[in-house]
């Protein structure tokens, strides 16, 4: 809790304690932080510890309050709110206390609920004033940000910054990138944290960090928060620029678990040199995925390191098709596994990740449309088309490339099983139309493109009866149609309309199903 800072001034030492006795400070928001029993030591006191309410007795030896008001106006910049106590209750003094932007005039003896009331009341305002100062001073930060990275900031503008931001010539300046990342709509489990929010945590954290009273200078770059850091705010980490990121870094990952990188650009000597830091830290953004570990990236630590943008070797990417359509799931887990590992060990950019992966998943929706499939009903295929528009560590991006692995795997065997099914039904509609020629499960097969074996085995899983039950049944119904039919047909001239060439095997295969011959069949009908 913010407690504001408060001065009482009063000659009568006892009237001071019994003030500090009477009320609640703490409650009502203020906590005393000093003394004075004359206007004069009052006068150096709220010029050393520029509390933002002074207390003060209107008639005191050397300066009286009044005076002291009007000194502390054309003496300093500072602007604490004046409360006045005397016991004189002299409209006077009240009117040109007033004048003097007096908060309030109370007479004493002093009422406690009438006096703590005044200071809740008072508490709000200059709750309210901070808040609105706080938002002017990061819009202003902000813009002056804007403005020295697009380098339109005037010169008048930069040196009030520097006087701002307590910039000696010897105090240097970097810009830093904060990103929070995995915080996306496809994430597994979780709230998204607003960029408003991400923004105002660092700032707090920044402040309890550095225990700061300049300004914090920050600015939003579309996913990402950056923040100007001044030199003299490492002298408690001995300028060890990572030893502050790490500190920072721990600080936030109790908020947000390990997913906040820090992106640190190298050491300018003046304001009006910012761009120069800026870009060194969007170069230093470069480097994410092989830093993964550490989750901090100063830029003048891997300024020399190399970068690669290679792609796959095509008769890897091939290899990898293969195993996708041919359902090898173990095959094709590896390779994913491989292929992540080689973005870090190898020093892949994300550039190079990107262009690999959109290779892959393009390849794998090529296989969908040639089996007629709509690539739009899967879950997983937004996050892997749009993921490069997101912060995502290279794991959570791993997790979303298999997920959306696993499902097209799933999708391309329903494909399949779509289309088994739908030729399957091609071929039993073929053996009805042609029973009674001389078919074999072997020129089917041959007919069709198919292999025998797998043939049969589809047609068992697919209609519950082997392909030979199923044509003899279709041959011996055919016949006993016919024997009902006609009574003048010999049994084999059926026999050889059904699609038997030896009457005799007719024979046996009808009693073999029916229990009986094919004559006592028809002489049963008499």
């Amino acid at each position: 809790m913010h407690l504001h800072r408060a001065i009482l001034v009063d000659d009568e030492s006892f009237t001071r304690k019994g003030l500090m006795k009477l009320i609640d400070w703490e409650a009502c928001g203020f906590q005393i932080v000093g003394e004075a029993d004359n206007g004069e030591d009052a006068l150096e006191l709220i010029k050393r510890i520029q509390p933002e309410l002074v207390i003060t007795d209107i008639r005191m030896p050397v300066i009286d309050g009044l005076e002291l008001i009007r000194l502390v106006s054309i003496e300093t910049m500072l602007k604490p709110s004046f409360i006045i106590i005397s016991g004189y209750n002299d409209f006077k003094y009240a009117q040109q206390a007033m004048r003097y932007g007096v908060h309030d005039f109370v007479v004493k003896p002093i009422d406690d609920i009438e006096f703590s009331a005044i200071l809740q009341t008072l508490n709000g305002k200059l709750k309210q004033e901070k808040e609105e100062q706080l938002k002017k001073e990061r819009l202003q930060g902000s813009e002056l940000i804007k403005a020295l990275i697009l380098e339109e900031a005037d010169a008048a503008s930069t040196d009030e910054w520097e006087v701002r931001l307590n910039l000696g010539k010897k105090d240097r300046l970097t810009y830093v990138f904060a990103e929070l990342n995995d915080n996306h709509s496809w994430k597994q489990a979780g709230q998204m944290v607003s960029s408003a929010r991400f923004h105002e945590i660092l700032r707090e954290e920044l402040i309890r960090l550095t225990g700061i009273v300049q300004p914090i200078c920050m600015h939003e770059h579309r996913n990402r928060i950056g923040f100007l850091l001044t030199s003299q705010l490492l002298d408690s980490f001995q300028g060890d620029l990572e030893r502050f990121l790490t500190k920072l870094r721990t600080m936030l990952d109790v908020q947000y678990g390990k997913t906040v990188f820090l992106y640190a650009g190298t050491f300018v000597p003046r304001l009006s040199d910012l761009r120069d830091s800026y870009k060194s830290a969007k170069e230093a953004l470069l480097y994410k995925y092989i830093n993964e570990d550490k989750r901090i990236v100063v830029y003048d630590q891997i300024r020399s390191e190399q970068l690669q943008y290679i792609g796959f070797e095509p008769s890897l990417l091939h290899l990898f098709m293969e195993q996708f359509e041919e359902q090898k799931q173990d095959s094709v887990q590896a390779t994913v596994e491989q292929w992540f590992r080689d973005f870090r060990e190898k020093r892949y950019a994300p550039e190079a990740i990107k262009m690999n992966l959109q290779q892959c998943v393009l390849g794998i929706l090529k296989t969908i449309r040639s089996m007629e499939g709509d690539e739009l009903t899967l879950s997983t295929l937004q996050p892997v088309l749009n993921w490069h528009d997101l912060n995502l560590s290279l794991g959570e991006l791993r997790r979303l490339f298999a997920a959306f692995i696993e499902e097209s795997q799933h999708y391309v065997a329903e494909l399949r099983g779509e289309q088994q099914k739908g030729g399957i039904q091609k071929i039993k509609s073929y053996i009805e139309l042609h029973y009674s020629e001389n078919i074999s499960l072997k020129s089917i097969a041959a007919k069709f493109y198919i292999n025998p074996v797998y043939l049969g085995q589809l047609f068992k899983k697919t209609y519950s009866v082997y392909f030979n039950e199923f044509l003899l049944q279709l041959r011996v119904n055919e016949a006993k149609k016919l024997l009902r039919q006609s009574c003048s047909m010999r049994i084999y001239e059926i026999a050889e309309k059904v699609g038997f060439s030896n009457a005799d095997y007719f024979v046996t295969q009808f009693e073999k199903i029916e229990q009986m011959t094919p004559t006592e069949y028809r002489n049963q009908l008499k």
